[in-house]
């Protein structure tokens, strides 16, 4: 039996998705809504990183500018999760647990895991591959 989740953490893959389509974060929102029911939606704060990375790594000046104001327009509608001490200690206790049985989870996607673990939250994501791989999270295929 799955455990009861408190909301849902998006991972930077499907926001990617979604700006990449040329959807509004309204049409996105929309998306999360009508698969995922009404629950509370957040990202973290690595997501924005995630996010950030992209905007400076976009090829001309136009990529750019459209990226930062979807990042921009996002960060209205959503509330972003910090990283606090105990999202920390549960990436700590993970990663080490994780790296005692050979498995390796790129940090981004595990900080974000442990963010919404840390909350009670699922995470949302197109990657399944490294969330799945992190104990007592709930996932959810977008």
């Amino acid at each position: 039996m799955e455990p009861s989740i408190l909301g849902l953490t998006i991972d930077s893959s499907i926001i990617i998705a979604a700006e990449r389509k040329g959807q509004t974060v309204e049409q996105l929102f929309t998306d999360i809504r009508r698969m995922f029911g009404e629950i509370d939606v957040a990202i973290c704060a690595v997501t924005v990183a995630e996010l950030v990375h992209g905007v400076y790594r976009a090829n001309g000046p136009e990529i750019r500018e459209r990226r930062k104001a979807f990042i921009e327009e996002l960060l209205r509608h959503f509330p972003v999760h910090a990283v606090t001490r105990e999202t920390c200690e549960i990436v700590g206790r993970i990663s080490a647990e994780l790296a005692m049985k050979g498995i390796k989870i790129a940090f981004d996607d595990l900080a974000i895991g442990a963010s919404a673990l840390e909350r009670g939250y699922a995470v949302a994501t197109l990657n399944m591959r490294h969330f799945e791989k992190i104990p007592g999270l709930v996932v959810r295929r977008s």
